[in-house]
């Protein structure tokens, strides 16, 4: 229901659906692209590598694209290096808009060979040695699909019960993969997104009519939703504001309603309400920030 409404408010308020990457055609043989985006935070990095190295798909046949922020650290230039025995590493430290995870996945995407690509978070842990070879027999088995979204559980989980909240086949940069042809045809990221920009682009990929398939075949495990303070989700505010210059007013307006619906829920017990609800409320503290042009706040 949601897609049918925001494919008909496109219908009726159409707009440009493009991002602000130039997406460079799959080429060198490349099928599939990983790419990560961090900073600091080694010690997780490290682990999702180590997954990476234990796939069973051919290395000629996939790439690490590792984008690090803030120009590259020594730190994190030496550990691209201490695996690139192990796996096809792309080291592509960020240039320049540092903080802007937008303008960092399209750094990424540019970077990249593949015909597919699949996000991933530093923090996320795959188990599965077939994992990559399965992901491409998704696509193989469903042509029709631009996008697979693996199912997704709570780490934390794990450990305590209490934080097993995750919604298993959510679409964002965690992990998610695309065809290259969608990435190109909506032009990738919104470079100016401080937070959430993958949320963003799923937006503009069902306004497009583009359509993804969930695979329970294939497995992950990422840390919940946790919103320690207000900082993040009033960053993920500011940036969907600037979208008021991109979309149409009736779809921008409808945007901002979603993101913010779950503000009341801060008011119920439980942790999932208790988290969902402080991030609609910063969320909409940093709409009201950016419409009184008050300053901006950083991503994490």
């Amino acid at each position: 229901m949601r897609e049918a409404l925001l494919r008909s408010i496109y219908r009726l308020f159409p707009f440009d659906l493009r991002g602000d990457c130039p997406v460079p055609p799959a080429r060198d043989g490349i099928r599939l692209s990983c790419v990560i985006n961090f900073y600091g935070r080694l010690d997780l990095l490290a682990g999702i590598l180590h997954s990476l190295a234990q796939q069973e798909l051919p290395r000629a046949e996939f790439e690490v694209v590792l984008v690090e922020d803030r120009a590259g650290t020594e730190a994190g230039k030496r550990m691209a290096e201490e695996f690139a025995d192990r796996l096809p590493i792309v080291y592509a430290p960020l240039d320049k808009n540092f903080g802007s995870m937008g303008y960092s996945r399209n750094h990424g995407v540019a970077a990249s060979r593949g015909e597919y690509l699949l996000f991933l978070d530093d923090d996320t842990v795959l188990l599965q040695p077939d994992f990559l070879s399965t992901l491409l027999d998704e696509f193989a088995a469903h042509p029709e699909a631009a996008a697979v979204v693996p199912r997704g559980e709570a780490s934390y989980a794990l450990v305590e019960g209490r934080y097993h909240h995750h919604d298993e086949f959510f679409m964002t940069s965690r992990c998610t993969a695309y065809r290259r042809d969608i990435i190109a045809r909506l032009g990738g990221f919104m470079s100016a997104f401080i937070g959430q920009e993958d949320v963003e682009f799923v937006v503009r990929f069902l306004v497009a009519g583009a359509k993804s398939v969930n695979s329970p075949r294939l497995q992950y495990y990422h840390p919940p939703l946790l919103v320690g303070n207000f900082r993040k989700p009033m960053a993920v505010g500011q940036s969907f504001y600037r979208l008021k210059g991109r979309y149409s007013w009736p779809l921008w307006l409808l945007v901002l309603a979603n993101c913010s619906r779950h503000a009341p829920l801060y008011l119920l017990p439980g942790r999932k309400n208790r988290e969902m609800g402080r991030f609609g409320l910063g969320f909409i503290a940093g709409v009201i920030s950016s419409l009184f042009r008050k300053k901006e706040f950083q991503y994490g």
